[in-house]
């Protein structure tokens, strides 16, 4: 799904990524984690195609791909998903007509004919009772005035209907109530099957009792420190990131 090789990333000249070596397959869901500074950040914006990060030396893969030079549009097109750490706000765009923007621009791009409305509406029924999202908060301003667990659930929902096939959520719990972070983290999986994949950006181990995940990273000074699987999550929890 996705290949990371020997990845050294530099923004305004300063390095910030000093040679990642991961390698996500389909089915998997992957953690990193790290302190601040570290990198965690960096990679997810790279991986989705934020322009103001500049690849100095290796290659990201998907589906076999290299796609270096694709813009982050043509990568969401592809199929890569990213939930933002802090959403920006629409007003006047609900956000049932933005996601229905969103999936016939998909379409579009891969040369296929808009989607029914009676699909569409039926889609958005599903995924939305699937998330347990209230048909009130479809018709309401993208992000307007929504907490900080709305805008997460809101992007849970874009996911879910977008149906990526690799999903990067960055630091999707920050400034979550545990009610919040539960709703979230109870989307994610019921979203996860054998042919997607997600990357989840997080600074604490309490995302990771809701979402179990098979790989834990640890980042820090740009390279991954330490690999493990989800005690090592609980390790970091315990004995913070200074004895790797």
């Amino acid at each position: 799904m996705l290949k990371i090789e020997n990845l050294h990333v530099s923004v305004d000249g300063k390095k910030i990524l000093k040679g990642i070596n991961l390698e996500v397959k389909k089915g998997e869901i992957h953690a990193i984690m790290g302190p601040n500074g570290s990198g965690k950040s960096t990679l997810s914006s790279v991986i989705s195609g934020h322009e103001d990060y500049e690849i100095t030396k290796g290659d990201i893969y998907f589906k076999d791909e290299n796609i270096e030079d694709l813009s982050a549009d043509e990568r969401a097109h592809k199929g890569i998903f990213m939930s933002f750490q802090y959403p920006i706000e629409i007003p006047g765009v609900s956000v049932t007509n933005f996601i229905k923007t969103a999936i016939n621009s998909n379409l579009k791009a891969r040369g296929l004919d808009e989607m029914p409305a009676n699909k569409m509406l039926s889609k958005i029924r599903e995924k939305a009772n699937l998330l347990e999202i209230d048909s009130k908060f479809l018709s309401r301003s993208l992000n307007e005035g929504f907490s900080g667990g709305e805008k997460k659930r809101n992007e849970i929902f874009q996911m879910a209907m977008l149906e990526p096939s690799l999903s990067i959520l960055d630091e999707t719990d920050s400034g979550l109530d545990i009610d919040a972070l539960r709703i979230v983290a109870n989307g994610v999986n019921k979203l996860r099957t054998d042919d997607n994949a997600t990357v989840i950006i997080t600074h604490y181990q309490r995302l990771l009792d809701y979402i179990v995940p098979d790989y834990v990273h640890v980042l820090q000074d740009g390279k991954i420190a330490k690999s493990g699987d989800k005690n090592l999550a609980l390790e970091l929890e315990e004995k913070g990131y200074d004895w790797i």
